[in-house]
């Protein structure tokens, strides 16, 4: 009467089981008629049915979707956010280009020369030592810099270099 493990196709749910467990249980129970001898050792009772093991991906299949699309999410996001970025920088060239076109003249006739009504002032020449502490500020400044292409970079070098030799100069030249 003991029916070997079935094979489901669809897997059962918790509480099934467990009834079909107990049904199990109760039918093997020994009943009151059976001789002594055989109510000492109770028959062992039969192994739970094994359900098939589902792989993984089939187990979560439904996750599969959702995470495509998160993916997909996450790259058009990524995707958009270095686009614009990159349109941002022409749109600021272009209106840089327009703003200067508007801003010249178009007219062929040669505008009138501002008269000086005030004399120029000469200011007072800078000292040697206050050019060189200038100087090294602005070779600190160039050293924090962080250049993006191997052009700029090379042209911070040759800054710094400069400065370099106009520190290092027993002489500067009038600012």
């Amino acid at each position: 009467m003991s029916e070997g493990p079935k094979l489901y196709t669809n897997k059962p749910k918790k509480a099934h089981l467990k009834q079909f467990q107990d049904q199990q249980i109760f039918a093997s129970s020994p009943s009151s008629t059976m001789p002594s001898s055989q109510s000492s050792t109770p028959p062992p009772p039969p192994p739970p049915p094994q359900l098939p093991k589902e792989s993984f991906a089939r187990r979560y299949k439904f996750l599969w979707p959702l995470l495509l699309t998160v993916n997909l999410g996450v790259g058009a996001y990524l995707f958009m956010r270095t686009k614009k970025k990159e349109i941002d920088v022409e749109e600021e060239v272009t209106t840089a280009v327009s703003t200067v076109a508007q801003t010249t003249p178009t007219t062929e006739k040669p505008l009138p020369l501002p008269t000086i009504t005030e004399p120029v002032k000469l200011r007072e020449p800078i000292s040697e030592d206050q050019q060189r502490e200038v100087f090294k500020w602005i070779l600190e400044e160039k050293r924090k810099v962080k250049p993006k292409d191997p052009e700029e970079k090379k042209q911070i070098d040759e800054e710094k270099a400069l400065l370099k030799q106009f520190i290092r100069a027993k002489s500067l030249p009038r600012i």
